[in-house]
């Protein structure tokens, strides 16, 4: 049986992996509109996953794979999309364009998120929707896994979200909004109520891992 062009998906929040009502539009992304954003993305998602950053460990988070990355697409008049990794791809090496989805829209009230691709979206889209409509600073979004980071976070006063807002949740989404905007210089951010769970973010590619992947560097020598 062929499958319908547009699914609508509610994960139960026990399965731990996508929390909002997901319009899904299951096509191929269109590689020479995408492309170019992919390959910045996709370099620098590879060198998180060496980092262990993004990932999957069996002992670890009941298996599932950990980590996302986006990037800001052209707005398309009021439509501001993204590209993001799709859900639980975190345990793979490499990835490809059919391993990206684009969402298109987001609302934080409904919990709801508008996507397509050939891959649903990741779990904290949500999240990465509400750090986009923050500024057009931000260009990049690198979410990752760091224990010890994130256990230093207060030493190394990050901006920190309520250990309350649990992950892929309105509630993450909009604290990080709070957090930042009581920290509007921070490029890095724990999730306090998300296990080991860090944000970074910049203009580039390039200033989102840089910034991350120094604070792990100085925790390794300390």
């Amino acid at each position: 049986m062929a499958r319908p062009p547009s699914t609508s998906l509610h994960a139960r929040p026990s399965e731990g992996v996508v929390l909002f009502e997901a319009e899904h539009r299951q096509e191929a992304l269109d590689a020479t509109l995408v492309e170019p954003y992919a390959r910045p993305l996709l370099h620098w998602r590879q060198r998180l996953f060496e980092a262990a950053v993004i990932g999957q460990d069996p002992g670890r988070y009941e298996g599932a794979g950990f980590g996302n990355v986006s990037v800001r697409l052209p707005a398309r008049g009021d439509a501001r999309p993204f590209l993001v990794t799709g859900t639980q791809t975190g345990g793979r090496e490499s990835l490809s364009l059919q391993d990206l989805c684009v969402v298109e829209s987001w609302d934080l009230s409904r919990n709801r998120v508008v996507s397509r691709g050939l891959t649903r979206p990741s779990s904290e889209s949500m999240t990465h929707g509400a750090l986009y409509d923050r500024g057009r600073d931000v260009r990049f979004i690198f979410h990752g896994h760091a224990p010890a980071l994130w256990r230093a976070a207060a030493k190394l006063r990050l901006p920190t979200t309520h250990p309350d807002a649990g992950y892929g949740t309105p509630e993450m989404a909009r604290e990080v909004v709070v957090q930042l905007r009581a920290h509007p210089g921070a490029r890095v951010l724990a999730m306090g109520g998300h296990e080991d769970g860090i944000i970074a973010f910049g203009a580039s590619a390039h200033e989102a891992g840089t910034h991350l992947l120094k604070l792990l560097r100085e925790l390794e020598q300390k």
